[in-house]
């Protein structure tokens, strides 16, 4: 056992210089993280809609979905039927806004339902190309969702960037989201991430008749994770129907100025702002 967290370490240690990778990303201030322990607690919701955000305030902002096996970023944006077009520089990311442009494994597949069966050298070979050959231009921000866990895609995404400027953590209130969250946060700090905050997502749901916030799973294991880890809560998001929908519907954004998670969100938005402003 000693021996494998011995390898594990100095696999984590290890760093990947790519000078294509450097050149091709120098007119990007800062790159995001966006990541879980496990799946299913909304880290593409959370990733998507802090990238519309920031782009409908006046940012320059890229998205890249690096979740190979479940890419659901162009989805949520209503291009899953768009490719890619290849520029003078390199491929060209798809632009869904003035500020927002988004790369996706699911931009290239012909049939959505095919799925991507590819083993660990594949994937790589894949996220290498996404930040070495995609024309990502000049950004503010690159918020890059990643795939739940801390396996592969995360491990080599932080080695090749070789600088990260942040991580968003989201999580569920279930103890079982947290003890994989809590993992999320210490692969964070073994690789030297600065984590700027979690996002506790789905934390209750809004009474569509009183406009309450009914509390459905209760406990503090998101404060103490965050204590224990001295991570700031930069939000707890509530579960609102017209939040899924209007990204089923390819409009990520929820525009109602009367949404109570709308109103949390921007807290979100507005954390990342000032920490690199």
């Amino acid at each position: 056992m000693s021996q494998n967290i011995q390898s594990a370490e100095s696999l984590v240690n290890s760093k990947v210089e790519e000078p294509k990778i450097v050149s091709n990303l120098r007119g990007i201030r800062n790159k995001l993280m966006v990541m879980s322990g496990k799946g299913g607690v909304g880290k593409s919701t959370v990733s998507a809609n802090l990238a519309a955000a920031l782009a409908r305030r006046g940012k320059k902002v890229g998205l890249l979905d690096s979740d190979i096996h479940g890419p659901s970023i162009p989805t949520m944006f209503g291009i899953a039927d768009q490719r890619p077009e290849v520029g003078e520089k390199g491929i060209l990311p798809v632009q869904v806004a003035d500020n927002l442009k988004v790369m996706s494994i699911g931009l290239l597949l012909d049939d959505p339902d095919s799925p991507v069966v590819w083993r660990g050298p594949a994937k790589m070979g894949a996220i290498k190309q996404f930040l070495e050959e995609v024309d990502w231009g000049v950004l503010d921000y690159l918020i890059i969702d990643l795939p739940p866990g801390t396996g592969d895609e995360p491990l080599s995404i932080v080695q090749l960037l070789g600088r990260v400027d942040g991580a968003i953590v989201v999580t569920t209130p279930q103890d079982v989201a947290l003890t994989s969250v809590r993992k999320s946060l210490k692969f964070a700090e073994m690789l030297e991430v600065p984590v700027i905050g979690m996002v506790e997502n789905m934390s209750g749901v809004i009474c569509p008749h009183c406009n309450e916030e009914i509390q459905v799973f209760g406990g503090e294991s998101v404060e103490k994770a965050a204590k224990d880890f001295n991570t700031p809560i930069l939000a707890t998001l509530p579960i609102e129907p017209d939040v899924s929908s209007t990204g089923d519907k390819g409009d990520v954004y929820v525009n109602d100025d009367k949404s109570i998670w709308k109103e949390k969100f921007d807290s979100i938005v507005s954390s990342v702002e000032e920490k690199f402003n």
